[in-house]
């Protein structure tokens, strides 16, 4: 008697084919296209490796500083003899001292003027460009409102000084029109002085705001402004039903970046006042300038420069959080 496999009888040396591999499941890679794997996560490491650069300049001049200033707050140094031990009085100190409060209400005082009028005032530009239609006169106005922005804040603010003069533009434009009972030395006057320092931020972020609400409302759909249009809608109701929630997005990064430059304003304060008269302009940027490198007093400047960090991430984050997209 034979048996298939061929070992005895007249089947001797056939062998019984090897069965077909089974075919693989549609969408389930084989063993070869497992193969690259290797090499998928050599590329990772080789994205790191270009990374690397970058985060160790990040870690060097942003996370090394901050820890920095961190442990120096916990101390009272001069920068130069032994620092002593002094726990949580400098916070302590932030908090308690009148004139350090002062310049935190300055900061958050000046975001009306960096973000709410610029804001404001931006989108019915921003608004009233796109209704005039015409791409000429358009380009025009973009331009000439985003120079402030382009001037360096310093400059700027050195211009406006000669302007907020006695004798300067801002006082003979006023004598002009009438209003000689007005003018005053701005950056002299107590009471006015901040508000004057503000507008300078209100001038240069302006153009800023403008300029990317428009392109925000580039990307809105002109079907919806023309089934306005047809259902007799005016400027101002379509403003408010299609403008603005399409600019959702547009106007949380305009407040974002207008409220860190309010609460961090030191260039233009510096430049134009240097917190003065007294200190009535005083912000703690300026502040932590004056603590770290006048008053030679490092721990309370980094324990100043630390709660306006916290300061800006406690404003910042929930306005993140109400701005986003839906």
């Amino acid at each position: 008697m034979s048996s298939l496999d061929g070992s005895t009888g007249p089947l001797q040396g056939l062998v019984r084919p090897a069965p077909a591999p089974a075919a693989e499941p549609a969408g389930r890679p084989g063993r070869a296209e497992e193969a690259p794997r290797p090499r998928r996560r050599r590329r990772n490491w080789g994205g790191w490796l270009f990374a690397a650069p970058a985060a160790l300049m990040y870690a060097l001049f942003v996370l090394r500083p901050l820890a920095a200033s961190v442990q120096y707050s916990f101390y009272d140094w001069d920068g130069i003899t032994v620092a002593t031990f002094v726990g949580l009085d400098n916070y302590v100190r932030v908090f308690t001292d009148p004139q350090l409060l002062s310049s935190i209400w300055h900061a958050f005082f000046l975001i009306i003027f960096f973000t709410a009028i610029p804001v404001t005032v931006a989108l019915l530009v921003a608004g009233l460009i796109r209704e005039l239609r015409s791409k000429g006169l358009g380009k025009l106005a973009q331009a000439l409102l985003f120079i402030p922005y382009v001037i360096p804040a310093a400059a700027a603010a050195v211009a406006w000084s000669w302007m907020y003069a006695t004798t300067g533009a801002v006082n003979q434009l006023l004598s002009a029109v009438g209003l000689e009972s007005v003018t005053r030395a701005w950056f002299g006057d107590f009471t006015w002085a901040l508000p004057a320092v503000g507008l300078i931020g209100t001038w240069i972020n302006l153009g800023f705001c403008t300029i990317l609400l428009m392109s925000g409302i580039g990307k809105i759909d002109a079907s919806l402004y023309e089934a306005a249009k047809l259902d007799g809608a005016g400027f101002f109701q379509t403003f408010r039903a299609i403008t603005l929630p399409g600019l959702r997005q547009e106007i949380g990064v305009c407040v974002t970046i207008t409220i860190i430059a309010a609460l961090a304003s030191f260039d233009i304060v510096f430049m134009a006042t240097q917190g003065g008269p007294g200190y009535a302009t005083m912000v703690p940027g300026v502040q932590v300038y004056q603590l770290g490198f006048t008053e030679s007093r490092i721990g309370l400047a980094s324990a100043l420069a630390l709660v306006l960090s916290v300061l800006v991430l406690a404003v910042i984050l929930p306005l993140q959080r109400l701005f986003r997209e839906k």
